[in-house]
């Protein structure tokens, strides 16, 4: 079993602004963007940007933030919804005259890998993701956005519409300095085993999730 986190409180970044380490094309199944490698300070201020269409257009870019998760995006795990989001957002980008999805390094609700698989025994053990995390010793979501909202702002994305289900997201991105103009669900269709998970979500954590 992992040793307990010190504490349960968010580290917020002082770095300054992320750099560029790369740029290119990316084809995808959802059509072509382009490809942005940024760099902060250490291996969790990394993220990639999948970006489309002028971004100072007069309709605001569709945005999602979204948390790396190698189980769901990769192994195609029915314990989360996080590939189906995924692949909704990069849907709804294609679709809009404008967007960016940023993939960032926050597997488990920012806990990490190894941790995320203890929280998944624990579930297994009969508690909720919220519970496990505690459990572990850290907050049920430790993730923070002054890293993306750095990122957005770089690429000029100031004023957004954000695809997300989770307020604290938008909270954080609009103290940091976005503007988010609009919140558009980011809700596929349920699985019967990702329903437990989305209702906790929901009651502990404050998701914004209907029929749920």
């Amino acid at each position: 079993m992992a040793k307990k986190s010190t504490t349960n409180k968010r580290k917020h970044s002082s770095a300054g602004s992320p750099s560029l380490a790369a740029k290119a094309v990316l084809p995808t199944k959802f059509g072509k963007f382009a490809i942005y490698g940024f760099e902060g300070r250490g291996p969790q201020e990394e993220a990639v940007a999948l970006v489309r269409g002028n971004l100072q257009g007069r309709v605001a870019p569709l945005v999602r933030v979204h948390s790396q998760c190698l189980t769901g995006d990769v192994l195609t795990s029915q314990r989360c919804d996080c590939r189906a989001q995924l692949e909704l957002s990069l849907k709804k980008i294609s679709e809009a005259p404008s967007g960016i999805l940023l993939y960032l390094p926050q597997e488990g609700r920012g806990i990490g890998l190894m941790n995320k698989l203890r929280a998944y025994e624990l579930q297994d053990g009969g508690m909720d993701t919220v519970e496990a995390n505690e459990s572990l010793g850290f907050a049920a979501d430790a993730r923070e956005y002054e890293f993306p909202a750095k990122i957005l702002k770089k690429l000029g994305a100031t004023r957004i519409r954000l695809l997300s289900n989770n307020p604290d997201k938008i909270k954080q991105l609009e103290s940091a300095g976005i503007r988010v103009v609009e919140r558009v669900p980011c809700q596929p269709r349920l699985s019967k085993i990702s329903r437990a998970y989305l209702q906790t979500k929901k009651r502990k954590m404050g998701h914004l999730l209907e029929g749920v």
